[in-house]
């Protein structure tokens, strides 16, 4: 027999979101087409996927055995259609790439001059996004491949590798800000002044904050208000490197920092990248920074 992808995606979209609301918000889809083909699915088998009674779903002990199967056969699927775009060597004519400021510039530039030689007549666009608004863009179509700061789960239709390098961040005020004064911060002292935080488009559930709060979409954005003395901000630090002489700021001593942070590399599994875009991740994750 053969079963509907979207039946089989939504499946384990709703495992990993945990209710069929949350599986629909994720595949852009209805509740009810996600409901419907969850139920079709279920008569395709012939077994009950999800024990309803509560008020969300719970994998039933048969659902528990199809899932790894469902798991198997939509990363199959997802390879193989790698592997086509690949065989066909079909090189796109535009590209747009939606990259984090956590990116060290070094990386892109390097980047940049590379794909020119390979790719003289692709068009290349750089967008700048953080955070879900990566994932958006993809989803979207808007973009072909992107790049976030690790975390542990995407979408279903979000293929996504960690990269080798890590970017540093930091905690920076202005030179003048009373901060700066002090030889060392504690937490509790920060959250005193005032935090420039970044919160992308598409957040809506931002982390309760302890203090006063600024806010933009971008680290560029906050290390311009930081620089004019707004408050204190969490910023890449190969940013702030490369924008020293127009924005300096001064980097705050406080236990546990400069940290590092992983990078992933994501695109859109329905419309994988072709010639020029797998080029793009082969180089990244060749890349150590």
């Amino acid at each position: 027999m053969r079963y509907s992808p979207e039946a089989l995606t939504a499946f384990v979209e709703t495992v990993d979101s945990g209710s069929f609301s949350a599986a629909a918000r994720r595949l852009r889809k209805s509740q009810s087409t996600i409901s419907t083909a969850i139920a079709n699915l279920e008569a395709d088998l012939g077994v009950t996927l999800f024990d309803r009674t509560s008020r969300q779903p719970v994998l039933t002990a048969e659902g528990q055995r199809v899932l790894s199967y469902v798991q198997a056969i939509l990363a199959a699927s997802e390879r193989l259609d790698e592997l086509a775009v690949a065989l066909s060597s079909e090189t796109e004519a535009r590209l747009a790439f939606v990259l984090s400021d956590t990116l060290h510039p070094d990386v892109l530039e390097d980047l940049m001059v590379q794909f020119d030689r390979r790719f003289p007549h692709t068009e290349f666009e750089c967008l700048v996004g953080e955070n879900d608004d990566v994932i958006d863009l993809l989803q979207k179509g808007r973009a072909q491949v992107g790049l976030i700061e690790a975390r542990e789960s995407y979408p279903t239709d979000i293929g996504h590798t960690r990269l080798p390098m890590q970017t540093h961040m930091a905690i920076y005020v202005s030179l003048d800000h009373p901060l700066t004064a002090q030889p060392s911060v504690e937490w509790d002292q920060l959250h005193t002044w005032r935090e420039l935080r970044l919160n992308t488009y598409l957040e809506n559930r931002p982390t309760p904050a302890r203090g006063p709060v600024w806010s933009a979409p971008n680290y560029l954005m906050l290390m311009s208000m930081a620089a004019q003395g707004f408050g204190w901000c969490v910023l890449p630090c190969a940013l702030v490197e490369e924008f020293s002489c127009s924005a300096p700021l001064t980097m705050l001593t406080l236990p546990g920092w400069p940290i590092a942070v992983s990078i992933d590399l994501l695109w859109n599994k329905s419309a994988p990248p072709g010639a020029a875009g797998s080029w793009v991740k082969a180089y990244l994750q060749q890349v150590s920074a």
